[in-house]
């Protein structure tokens, strides 16, 4: 195998960067960690397996949610035409309790596919994701990577040392009296070198199972009611919501699963929350095919909230709405948030909108995080040109300056990345930027202008 291009492919399979200040150490992330002395009243209230993975110094820092190196990648095709899709590739970000972030986008962009990972939807590929310190889902695709590299490593230099160890003992003269020992030494060198080699190899390969044997046991032992609190608004207000059945029997469904069988207090429930979220008593015996866009969105509301959550995905709600309707949610989920204390993720396309609602904002491209920062400071600093394109498509209701407003156009060739590496990196603080260490300096200048 040719040095150069195993290097590069090593390069692409990896998910850590030591110089990045959100990545965390993966290696210590991927296997079990003490419990503090306050776990085991926690694991009890929740029904927490006490060898599943944990981080409590995430709640000690009121991180009600940690995404780490989330990979999510999709497979299609069979054989040599056997091809994948890298919808989320390796991005962290941390929720914090009572916050509401907002992740925005195009169409395409890998927003979904984050909600959906996070809420357990989808078997993530690789990474992990905490919530409240316990690890709800893991990926073990880098931890195989790592031993088939390591295997492949191990081979190429002990292949290169063998090479090595012929040419020196071809280089001795047999005449020579010390010829003997000197055809010892050398071998004895080469030996302990290779046996070094492979003691390492194997050391890093029964690592990276062990690692992949917790990853297992933590994704066949989630505790459900931790789960729990996490729900999710989904996009379309019509085709998630089945059109067979009640509105009663569609927001009391999760009750249902989670063994709530009292009918006299679910349906209680059931017209408790269709008030909460603006309807009333009587449509919980309707049919969603019954009510409008913006009512339909109100029955998933109250679906969710029905279960009690502390984190609300909310997967673009008012995408398929009107202007005046999408007025009516996103006051709806504020009141909601104050009341609840609920903790939010906002997932948008939309940034006027998620400068009024979201504490701070991830811009997401192509799979991966280009921006991170609090809502004024993005749209006081954007940094990132993609991010600068996307404020400059925000349409403003003043038909004299839509004349002269101008579109600010992306192209991702600008970048040169062939031999410095992009990671996300600290602009300044609370505001991380996908760049180059040349990039990094050239937007420090113009923050400073």
């Amino acid at each position: 195998m040719n040095n150069d291009n195993f290097e590069n492919e090593l390069q692409d399979n990896m998910i850590k960067n030591e110089n990045d200040p959100l990545m965390e150490d993966d290696f210590e992330d991927q296997i079990g960690s003490n419990i503090d002395l306050d776990g085991n009243a926690f694991n009890k209230k929740y029904g927490i397996n006490p060898r599943v993975k944990q981080k409590p110094e995430l709640r000690d820092q009121k991180i009600l949610l940690s995404v780490r190196h989330l990979k999510q990648f999709f497979f299609y095709g069979h054989g040599p035409k056997r091809a994948k899709l890298k919808a989320v590739s390796n991005i962290s970000f941390d929720l914090y309790e009572g916050e509401c972030l907002g992740i925005v986008g195009e169409s395409g962009c890998g927003k979904t596919t984050t909600g959906r990972s996070i809420i357990r939807l989808y078997d993530i590929t690789s990474g992990s994701i905490y919530y409240r310190g316990v690890r709800i889902s893991a990926g073990s695709r880098w931890n195989r990577k790592e031993i088939k590299w390591t295997k492949i490593r191990c081979k190429e230099k002990c292949k290169s040392l063998k090479e090595q160890r012929s040419k020196d003992i071809a280089s001795l003269d047999k005449n020579d009296p010390s010829y003997a020992s000197a055809l010892e030494s050398i071998n004895s060198n080469y030996n302990d070198e290779i046996k070094n080699i492979k003691n390492n190899a194997s050391q890093i390969v029964y690592e990276q199972k062990e690692k992949i044997k917790q990853i297992k046991f933590d994704n066949a032992h989630i505790s459900r009611k931790l789960l729990n609190e996490i729900q999710m608004i989904f996009q379309d207000p019509i085709d998630s919501l089945d059109p067979r059945m009640t509105v009663e029997d569609i927001i009391q469904e999760g009750l249902q699963i989670q063994k709530f069988k009292n009918k006299t207090e679910n349906h209680q429930k059931v017209v408790e929350m269709l008030e909460k979220v603006g309807l009333v008593g009587e449509h919980a015996t309707r049919y969603p095919h019954e009510f409008s866009g913006g009512q339909r969105q109100r029955i998933g509301i109250a679906r969710s909230l029905i279960m009690n959550p502390k984190l609300l995905i909310c997967d673009e709600p008012i995408s398929a709405l009107d202007v005046s309707i999408r007025a009516q949610i996103i006051n709806l989920l504020n009141e909601l948030k104050q009341e609840l204390g609920l903790s939010i993720i906002f997932i948008a396309h939309d940034l006027s909108v998620v400068k009024y609602f979201c504490d701070r904002i991830v811009v997401m491209y192509y799979g991966k995080v280009v921006e991170m920062a609090d809502s004024d400071e993005l749209f006081k600093n954007p940094t990132h040109p993609y991010t600068k394109a996307l404020l400059s498509a925000i349409p403003k209701p003043n038909p004299r300056t839509e004349k002269t407003r101008i579109r600010t156009i992306y192209n991702p060739a600008m970048h040169d990345y062939t031999t410095d590496k992009p990671e996300l990196r600290e602009l300044k603080p609370g505001h991380m930027v996908y760049c180059n260490k040349q990039e990094l300096e050239e937007y420090k200048k113009q923050l400073k202008d």
